[in-house]
């Protein structure tokens, strides 16, 4: 179950404006009975002001009633109040201090992974296909200082993104016949070379 805004300040309303049980009221704002106790008894939360959750709509007076007239009863967040999905296709932000390691992602995934497209690579790394073509073409400004490292160890993307993008382009592979056309123009032996 989703929890309402601001759980505590919601809790404090509850509790100063409803005879909901404290095993009710924990449940519906993600706390423990004893938290909510603490606040109803000003051990926990002093400065906390309450706010109403049927003004922003998470909750209906109704749903309120009906879950005080039954103490077994779970409050339910009001339809609309539900939040949006969080957001995960689309551009990260990449603190300054680490991209400037994107060269050596996309160095280390070009030699460890050469059958990842550059389109995985981009979303992978976040960067951009001139750069991913520079660097496996060995064009790039700074070929000189690129040292092959993991991204995962470089914290640009998680182990379990970089094993879906490898899964994937294995089962487009496989598909394909073993052709590897999306990879780029270059050859497994250029693209597993030593990079310097």
């Amino acid at each position: 179950m989703t929890q309402p805004l601001m759980p505590m300040a919601t809790a404090v309303w509850l509790i100063d404006n409803t005879t909901l049980t404290f095993r009710q009221i924990a449940k519906f704002c993600g706390l423990h009975d004893l938290e909510v106790q603490g606040i109803a008894d000003g051990t926990v939360g002093q400065s906390i002001v309450g706010i109403d959750p049927t003004t922003n709509g998470q909750l209906t007076w109704e749903e309120i009633r009906r879950c005080e007239a039954d103490p077994d009863a779970e409050l339910r967040l009001a339809e609309g109040a539900k939040p949006m999905a969080t957001r995960t296709k689309g551009p990260r932000y990449t603190p300054v201090s680490k991209r400037q390691d994107k060269p050596d992602a996309i160095a280390w995934l070009l030699r460890h992974h050469p059958e990842l497209s550059d389109a995985q690579i981009s979303r992978l790394v976040g960067t951009t296909k001139p750069t991913i073509q520079a660097i496996r073409e060995r064009t790039h400004w700074n070929m000189a200082n690129i040292r092959p490292l993991d991204p995962v160890a470089l914290g640009l993307c998680k182990q379990q993104e970089l094993d879906e993008a490898v899964q994937k382009a294995a089962a487009r592979l496989a598909r394909r016949g073993g052709t590897s056309g999306d990879a780029g123009d270059a050859s497994p032996e250029e693209t597993s070379g030593p990079v310097s």
